[in-house]
């Protein structure tokens, strides 16, 4: 599975928190909302940031730009990553209420990064058939 898939299955499966999803979906999806919030954030906060006035501490036009259009990636693509995570911990065998664990300080988050990296579950389980069956052919 390439970056390009895994963004258009999670963006095209936006609200989906049933079924199953594979390991590279879950992470290609992670990996490429990291590469936009770091290009967002080197193109456009970082040059404000340097440039701000140091006396009334505003960060300019560019600043502004930059964090709303930050803001509105973070905010549009928060429910297909929670969704993405759910299908992923479904995959793993796992009910998605185990994404509340990053709420517990200090190890709920890595608990959390460690059941979303576990293999999933071959076959079938009670979430849906595994993403990564080859589907039969049936003759005729």
């Amino acid at each position: 599975m390439s970056l390009i898939d895994s963004v258009r299955t999670c963006l095209r499966k936006y609200g989906t928190f049933t079924g199953r999803a594979r390991a590279a979906e879950y992470w290609l999806f992670y990996l490429a909302l990291a590469i936009v919030n770091v290009v967002i954030f080197v193109a456009l906060l970082l040059p404000a940031l340097i440039t701000m006035d140091p006396v009334t501490q505003e960060p300019g036009v560019l600043g502004m730009i930059g964090s709303t259009l930050l803001a509105i990636v973070m905010l549009g693509t928060l429910v297909p990553l929670l969704a993405a995570a759910v299908r992923r911990l479904h995959d793993t065998g796992k009910s998605g209420w185990f994404y509340l664990l990053c709420l517990v300080p200090f190890v709920g988050g890595i608990i959390l990064i460690v059941l979303l990296a576990l293999p999933g579950e071959p076959g079938p389980n009670r979430f849906g058939p595994d993403p990564k069956a080859v589907p039969q052919l049936v003759a005729a």
